[in-house]
């Protein structure tokens, strides 16, 4: 006889009916348990993202009440609890109609909740939106770049035709100064001992001396200066350069310099890089009217694809990089695109031509460099120059063969000049030194003297000439008829004919304009002896 107490009678003492009863309850209250547990502990961990936190909970009391009801259910098998049961059920009753309350509030909130569908849906449209954005981006980066290189084209565009414009212009001036300044010398000599007349002499002397400077600098921006470009040293320029600069700079402005002791030799033409630092210097003066401190640095930079692509003129590579600063008034940002064109300045009337950035711009161009100025305004300016690497050690400068300044021949010289001004004040300097002149106007007149039978030891010509080619084919159709003929150019505007990619031709004696009679003396001895 079973020793199960009468509780058990409603399951007719069925051992097999009331163990199915106590397990199947088991089970439920540690499903109620288990769903009670996650739903806390989902809600604890995610307090602060997880919508309907309220109800999550009510359902979490909700399962783990109706797990101690089905507990109380296998106790009530053997232990007649029925009063807690019942108590145990009607707050379950009450928390079972806060639930159905919390949930048909909660209804409509739950009907417009995403889908599944409607998250993968609104990812996908998520992420397309980003695709698009990232192509607009991208898009936008583009026209950008393209905007920034069209604005490079034009402005490199508009400096190459104020470069030939200039150039020109220097040309026919070199001419013109080129007769001033020989005749001015000529007549200076004879005034000597005439003080009055002397001092007009010098003050014409003097205003052609700065228009040859400014032809110069003309020149420069035009890229058409001979350059004679070598391995330079440019920390020893560099400190030459500060060393000359003190006296010229005065003693309000400091000079200090951060030169890297491993720099590398730049392959450049050392006295025109002298002349641009000076130039900056003394803009860097010039901005710093109550004194400030100038600072010159070199450093090694290598210049890459990167940088190239933002800066079309740009060739990747290895440079030496010179860097100006000052700590003077900057420059405003919408007059950086103008500080390198000629006759472009901020300074007032007759303080400034405003040649000497669009020098130093015209040099570092055609010695296949690159230049970049940094200005704020108030805060100072630093211009940086990109110079090409040389290869080796720096050389040692390059020595003129001596010539004793008064010494003249009898040689004969043919001299092959265009411009009619110019070629009779050469015909009668040279006829001064001694020798014996011959002239022509043009290359054809020229080519036809050298055909003919009288003396010449010497060609002096006009790089640019007319009459179907210029100075340098003229020499070479010279050299192949007399093979012993020395050559000496002249010129005030070069091209081509000598100059090639910023420098002058191996074996080229160059005199440009203007020049004086002891440079021209000077100058055709050094041709007859070479």
């Amino acid at each position: 006889m079973s020793m199960l107490t009468p509780h058990g009678a409603c399951l007719n003492w069925q051992p097999e009916l009331i163990w199915l009863n106590a397990v199947s309850d088991a089970m439920v209250t540690v499903a109620f348990f288990a769903t009670a547990f996650v739903l806390g502990f989902y809600v604890w961990r995610r307090r602060r993202e997880v919508m309907f936190r309220s109800v999550f909970w009510a359902l979490a009391i909700f399962a783990a009440v109706s797990g101690v009801t089905r507990l109380e259910s296998i106790v009530t098998l053997w232990v007649p609890a029925y009063g807690i049961e019942g108590l145990t059920k009607g707050v379950l009753a009450l928390i079972s109609a806060a639930v159905t309350v919390a949930m048909l509030l909660a209804r409509p909130r739950l009907l417009v909740l995403p889908t599944r569908i409607q998250l993968q849906q609104a990812y996908a449209a998520l992420e397309e939106e980003t695709r698009q954005r990232r192509n607009a981006e991208a898009m936008i980066k583009r026209f950008q770049e393209l905007e920034a290189n069209e604005t490079q084209v034009r402005q490199a565009q508009k400096m190459e035709a104020i470069g030939q414009l200039t150039g020109g212009v220097a040309h026919d001036f070199n001419n013109i100064l080129t007769v001033i300044t020989g005749t001015i010398e000529i007549l200076g000599d004879a005034v000597k001992d005439r003080p009055h007349l002397a001092q007009i002499t010098n003050l014409i002397g003097a205003a052609a001396s700065r228009g040859a400077d400014l032809t110069q600098h003309l020149l420069a921006f035009a890229r058409q200066q001979p350059l004679q470009p070598r391995s330079t040293d440019v920390n020893a320029l560099v400190i030459d350069a500060a060393r000359l600069l003190r006296p010229t700079l005065g003693e309000q402005i400091e000079i200090g310099s951060m030169l890297a002791h491993d720099s590398a030799p730049a392959l450049i033409d050392p006295s025109q890089l002298s002349t641009a630092i000076l130039n900056l210097a003394l803009n860097a003066r010039d901005a710093m009217p109550n004194g400030g401190k100038l600072t010159l640095e070199t450093k090694n930079v290598v210049l890459d694809e990167n940088y190239a692509s933002m800066n079309r003129e740009v060739k990747p590579g290895n440079y030496v990089m010179i860097a100006v600063s000052d700590t003077g008034e900057g420059i405003p940002g919408s007059l950086h695109e103008k500080v390198f064109e000629p006759f472009f300045t901020t300074k007032d009337v007759g303080k400034g031509s405003g040649l000497g950035l669009s020098m130093v711009y015209g040099f570092v161009k055609q010695s296949n460099g690159h230049i970049n100025i940094y200005s704020e305004e108030g805060h100072g300016t630093t211009v940086k120059l990109y110079l090409p690497q040389a290869e080796g050690v720096a050389d040692a400068p390059a020595t003129e063969a001596a010539v004793s300044p008064g010494e003249h021949g009898d040689e004969s010289i043919l001299i092959v000049e265009d411009d009619a001004l110019v070629r009779q004040y050469v015909v009668t300097q040279i006829s001064r030194f001694g020798y014996h002149t011959l002239a022509a106007s043009n290359a054809a007149e020229g080519l036809a003297i050298i055909n003919g039978a009288e003396r010449i030891d010497l060609l002096f010509t006009d790089v640019i000439i007319p009459g179907g080619m210029n100075g340098r084919q003229l020499a070479t159709e010279a050299v192949k008829r007399r093979p012993e003929l020395k050559v000496l150019y002249t010129s005030g505007y070069t091209e081509n004919a000598i100059v090639h990619h910023g420098r002058l031709d191996a074996g080229v004696l160059l005199l440009p304009k203007p020049y004086l009679s002891s440079d021209l003396a000077r100058m055709i001895r050094i041709a007859l002896a070479s």
